[in-house]
């Protein structure tokens, strides 16, 4: 590739030189939104990347234009100005992204990621006590309509999983939400995703929980040629794994050995302040 220039200004200016330089580089190539936040998320957080595409649209640099998926939410292809015949490429995209989020919106990828999970923990010896539950030792979570997806325990210590088998962060507001959940019901928040913030995995740590990030999204075996696809064709992070990998929860369970495990931040007040800074409240 190319190199392109640095910009001593604001992240989104650097992702805004960034992409254009991406672009110009693939000058025959439609892309959409979400895996441009994706391929370059090891150098921007997603909505920077986002917000840096949505000025180069607006600047006429990149040309964009929504369809409709079979879901009924909408896709953002874009491609450089200079793309003349650009429909048959958008075509190939459209079909692609429409494929997965039909096998994504039918349940098919969130039960694969929660199969993966529940294997691994069971393969450590932890036991399982809860399963879509808001209740821990006779608690109950009822500020929010949520609930975690397992709990659980060994060596007398809980666990709040959450699993998210998505190419996206999950949002914001979920996020604290079930960080303040395990911490009502007395359990430590774990999640099991494909990515997070750093900002992000640094405030749950603090917090007393753990992020498992896997770097994929996980498919299961009968959408392999389909998984395939996407990663070739769209370069996007898709695996069809029989199980989690053992040094992703020899990871987790370095952590639970670790100092960090213990010295988690206990003040209520101080947490609540941190976790503001990732979802602020709303007025």
């Amino acid at each position: 590739m190319r190199d392109y220039p640095r910009v001593p200004d604001s992240e989104e200016d650097k992702a805004r030189a960034r992409l254009l330089a991406y672009f110009v580089d693939h000058p025959e190539e439609v892309f959409y939104s979400r895996q441009l936040e994706i391929m370059f998320e090891d150098e921007f957080f997603h909505w920077i990347t986002n917000r840096a595409l949505r000025r180069l649209v607006a600047e006429s640099l990149v040309l964009s234009e929504a369809r409709k998926l079979d879901i009924g939410s909408n896709i953002i292809l874009v491609w450089h100005k200079s793309f003349r015949f650009y429909k048959r490429a958008a075509k190939q995209v459209y079909d692609l992204v429409n494929a997965y989020t039909t096998a994504a919106g039918d349940g098919t990828l969130g039960m694969q990621g929660e199969h993966l999970v529940l294997a691994a923990f069971a393969r450590r010896q932890f036991v399982l006590r809860g399963e879509e539950t808001n209740e821990f030792s006779g608690k109950k979570w009822t500020q929010t309509n949520q609930d975690l997806d397992f709990i659980f325990e060994r060596d007398g210590i809980a666990y709040g999983i959450e699993v998210k088998n998505t190419l996206g962060y999950l949002d914001s507001d979920e996020f604290v939400a079930k960080i303040q959940m395990a911490q009502f019901l007395g359990i430590r928040p774990v999640f099991a995703v494909r990515a997070l913030p750093k900002s992000w995995i640094d405030a749950l740590w603090r917090c007393g929980g753990y992020a498992m990030v896997m770097r994929y999204q996980f498919y299961p075996w009968t959408h392999a040629h389909l998984a395939t696809e996407i990663r070739t064709k769209l370069r996007l992070p898709i695996d069809t794994p029989k199980k989690i990998a053992d040094g992703t929860m020899d990871r987790f369970e370095k952590w639970i050995q670790s100092d960090g495990f213990t010295k988690a931040e206990t003040d209520p007040l101080k947490t609540q302040r941190l976790l503001a800074k990732i979802n602020p409240p709303r007025e």
